[in-house]
């Protein structure tokens, strides 16, 4: 197992679009909660924290108004043989709705199509505050995390100042950059050529996506400012122009 498990578990969340939801779900006969797991996509905040878009008619829902508790597993053994020697992990935490417009954009940057439910009323955005993780990467290598372990090493001003400068990049490389970004997929990724789009960028890497795939390139060395994002990414392509077809 790595001998950096925080950075492992979060390149592992951040590159997937989708996890198991477990909640405790109310007994219609009062009795106690059942434990109940859905399928829900996600997208991360640049601190971690999962943003989730549920229905209030969803059980998982209803689940989480009588009981804030939720863990959110996410699946890294896709491909493999044999699933149990992939790693996955469960991030534990407190599940609480959000009107923050910031995360809103950033689900939907990751999730374009869940646009038109957004605009239902009876649709909210939730983030869920992660007290723990438990990482599995695979027979005998089972480890739990903390919260102050799994934060990434940037101060919280740095990682705001991301946070508020992420649309503009996504939008200036989707659209000035589209040639970038399909190296960044298809020649440092090896990824089958699409209409592959960013659609994150943090401290540690960036997003991508192209219809139902997504995908995630992270960087050797953590940023430690925003500033630094267009040497980057003129870095990364200019590795990609070298790298055969």
């Amino acid at each position: 197992m790595t001998d950096d498990l925080p950075h492992m578990v979060r390149e592992l969340v951040r590159g997937r679009d989708r996890a198991a939801l477990a909640t405790a779900l109310p007994d219609a006969n009062r009795g106690a909660p059942w434990p109940y797991a859905s399928l829900v996509v996600v997208a991360v905040d640049h601190d971690l924290a999962p943003i989730l878009l549920l229905s209030d008619l969803a059980d998982h829902s209803r689940a989480i108004a009588v009981d804030d508790r939720v863990s959110l597993l996410f699946d890294g053994t896709e491909g493999l043989d044999n699933p149990l020697t992939g790693p996955r992990v469960s991030l534990l935490g407190r599940a609480a709705s959000t009107d923050d417009e910031r995360l809103k954009r950033r689900f939907l940057a990751h999730h374009p199509e869940a646009d038109m439910y957004a605009r239902f009323r009876d649709f909210k955005f939730y983030r869920v505050a992660v007290e723990r993780a438990h990482l599995v990467g695979g027979f005998g290598e089972i480890r739990w995390l903390s919260a102050d372990e799994l934060t990434p090493s940037a101060s919280r001003a740095t990682l705001e100042a991301f946070a508020a400068a992420e649309g503009a990049i996504l939008a200036h490389m989707n659209a000035d950059h589209a040639d970038a970004v399909q190296l960044y997929a298809t020649r440092l990724l090896g990824l089958v050529a699409g209409e592959w789009r960013m659609t994150g960028f943090d401290a540690e890497g960036l997003d991508l996506r192209c219809g139902g795939k997504v995908a995630r390139l992270a960087f050797d060395t953590a940023l430690n400012g925003p500033a630094r994002a267009r040497e980057v990414l003129a870095s990364l392509a200019a590795k990609a122009r070298t790298v055969d077809a």
